[in-house]
């Protein structure tokens, strides 16, 4: 772009000339010409335009764009296509890197891109309610588009010292939660699977029975096949006060990982509204996939078992936006799909280093048909000193020590060496086995309270006592 003076810019210029040639023009002059060249300087004038060079792999690669991290550009396809999405993710050599939000088809070389100078925002509000969305924000649910106020999907956490602290408690309508593995209003919780011991139908029975206002659900890689499954039959009546951001495992790696932060900043506006609200996630494992691919993509060095540095990155950026707030809280439950039942992946690591708790549902329990497969003994709540009273604690506490027992000597037990007497505390956890399992065993559609399930806890342990009150003591 080049400038070129206007009439009265330059001095002698006759748009700048007194009627009498009395120098009047001298005095005009220098504030006017002063007044041009600032607004010349604060203008952008790097080209917003640049033509596609290189397409390699998931990567479009553009010269002459002018753009920055993470600014959503518009490649223009034409042949009557509408302008396919990109993001930018990185530079190199001098040519800009853009991963597509959709199917690259039209893309040529020198096909033109545009940047739009604005991070990619979603509609956000009430609107939202009841609604199925995909990863972009629109609509899957064949209705009209969402309305409302836009918001970045990428935020800051909240301020460390603005933070509420954690002291109610949530009911999530789980008994084997609410009573041993308790969550607080802002907690996070990791929960732990294999693929197939029904990560899904506990979240659905959490959707439907927790105490919070609004749950926001997101399906980060999920299979085409289950998103109606999961929105009709675990979610049922709760849709109504629930949001479903939806992006299932052929999508690009691109709008994977936006889903997630799309899910994020929706729940982050229902909790500036001063809402509880229910984040769920299904799954980090399958967003840390996503971003994986991105970082291989664009050239950066795999690490643990093929993860790129920026998947370990990027977790901690995105669990933290959840937890509590100076107005309102998020709840947040990320379930991981661990690696060959292995807990102790690099993922499923990082994860439970970042949440403040992490339940483990067993492979093991969901053969034997006990659902939900909930692993007590491998599950911890990190705030369960804040949300539950001394006597539950105790309660759960004498639970959790005869399911240990059993659990020790369930070998001896199964062949018959383990004779009856040998051990108090042996023989409290045999005799209570059939009542524990009975109260940590629910069926999908019951629903359970924290009253429920604290009054079956006490139960259970008044029981205990009572049959044999010196195993308890001991």
């Amino acid at each position: 772009m080049t400038w070129s003076p206007h009439p009265g810019d330059l001095p002698g210029d006759p748009a700048d000339r007194g009627t009498a040639g009395d120098g009047a023009h001298r005095g005009a002059t220098g504030p006017r010409l002063g007044r041009r060249l600032s607004t010349l300087r604060a203008s952008d004038l790097g080209s917003r335009h640049g033509l596609v060079v290189d397409v390699i792999g998931l990567v479009v690669e553009a010269t002459g764009l002018k753009a920055e991290v993470g600014e959503v550009c518009l490649i223009h396809t034409g042949r009557s296509r509408e302008p396919l999405q990109a993001e930018v993710v990185g530079f190199r050599s001098g040519r800009t890197l853009l991963m597509p939000l959709g199917e690259l088809t039209g893309v040529a070389p020198g096909t033109t891109v545009s940047g739009t100078g604005q991070p990619f925002r979603v509609a956000t509000g009430d609107a939202l309610l009841g609604r199925v969305v995909d990863g972009l924000g629109a609509p899957l649910d064949g209705m009209t588009p969402p309305t409302g106020p836009p918001r970045s999907t990428i935020a800051p956490p909240p301020d460390p010292l603005s933070r509420p602290r954690i002291t109610e408690r949530l009911g999530l309508g789980v008994r084997a939660m609410d009573a041993l593995v308790p969550c607080g209003v802002g907690q996070r919780i990791g929960i732990f699977a294999g693929s197939g011991v029904g990560k899904s139908s506990l979240l659905g029975m959490i959707a439907r029975s927790s105490s919070a206002d609004i749950n926001v659900i997101a399906l980060v890689g999920e299979r085409g096949r289950e998103v109606r499954e999961f929105v009709e039959r675990d979610l049922g009546e709760a849709l109504e006060r629930s949001v479903v951001v939806c992006a299932t495992s052929d999508q690009p790696a691109l709008v994977r990982i936006r889903a997630a932060y799309t899910a994020t900043a929706i729940a982050e506006h229902f909790r500036d509204q001063g809402r509880r609200v229910v984040l769920m996630m299904d799954s980090v494992t399958r967003f840390a996939m996503a971003q994986r691919e991105v970082g291989l993509a664009i050239g950066e060095p795999p690490a643990t078992r093929g993860y790129t540095p920026s998947v370990f990155a990027a977790l901690p950026k995105l669990l933290e936006r959840s937890g509590t707030a100076p107005s309102g809280s998020i709840t947040g439950l990320y379930t991981v799909l661990v690696d060959g039942d292995d807990m102790n992946e690099p993922i499923a690591d990082a994860v439970r280093s970042i949440l403040d708790g992490h339940v483990v549902l067993s492979r093991e329990l969901a053969h034997r048909n006990h659902y939900p497969a909930i692993d007590v003994l491998q599950s911890v709540s990190r705030l369960v000193g804040e949300v539950t009273t001394p006597e539950d604690r105790a309660a759960a506490g004498l639970v959790r020590g005869l399911m240990a027992d059993y659990k020790a000597r369930e070998d001896l037990i199964a062949i018959g060496a383990y004779q009856a007497g040998t051990d108090p505390r042996t023989d409290a956890a045999i005799a209570m086995r059939d009542g524990i399992e009975a109260f940590l065993r629910q069926a999908p559609d019951d629903r359970s309270t924290v009253a429920d399930a604290d009054g079956g806890l006490h139960a259970l342990a008044a029981a205990a006592f009572a049959d044999a009150p010196e195993a308890v003591v001991a």
